[in-house]
């Protein structure tokens, strides 16, 4: 675990962020962090709460199922974070780093819910929905048909 922050930013500026510690990183297929991104997946920093804190400006936020709040830049639109009542952990969107390539992704979340169209070629386990319990569903990429 480092004590150096690593820091991140939303497009324009108006937002910025730091956390300490190791993240745990992953790619999201779900519909909803699609939706909100308006990509096919999203790529995921997650930090204990206690660990995570705004520097500058205060994104919006939107409840987006119950329990669920995701926010984002109120100017550019940048999504930023995403929250659950389950748990205490900040989901950060790793574009929205100052440094992306300084981390990496270990698995694939909602592989059930991965668009047929879309395929990521690594290695990492997928796992049917959330990882906390599972067994993934496979390793690497769905075999071609």
């Amino acid at each position: 675990m480092t004590d150096k922050p690593v820091t991140g930013r939303c497009l324009c500026g108006d937002i910025r962020y730091e956390y300490t510690g190791a993240p745990k990183v992953l790619h999201c297929h779900c519909e909803s962090c699609r939706r909100h991104t308006s990509c096919p997946v999203s790529t995921f920093v997650c930090v204990p709460g206690d660990n995570f804190r705004f520097t500058k400006g205060a994104p919006a936020a939107y409840a987006s199922s119950p329990g669920v709040t995701r926010t984002h830049c109120g100017r550019c639109g940048s999504p930023m974070t995403y929250t659950s009542d389950r748990n205490t952990q900040v989901d950060i969107y790793a574009g929205t780093l100052d440094e992306p390539a300084a981390i990496a992704p270990t698995y694939h979340a909602f592989a059930a819910e991965q668009l047929p169209w879309f395929e990521i070629a690594d290695a990492l386990p997928r796992f049917a929905k959330g990882s906390i319990g599972q067994q993934p569903v496979r390793h690497g990429p769905r075999p071609i048909k």
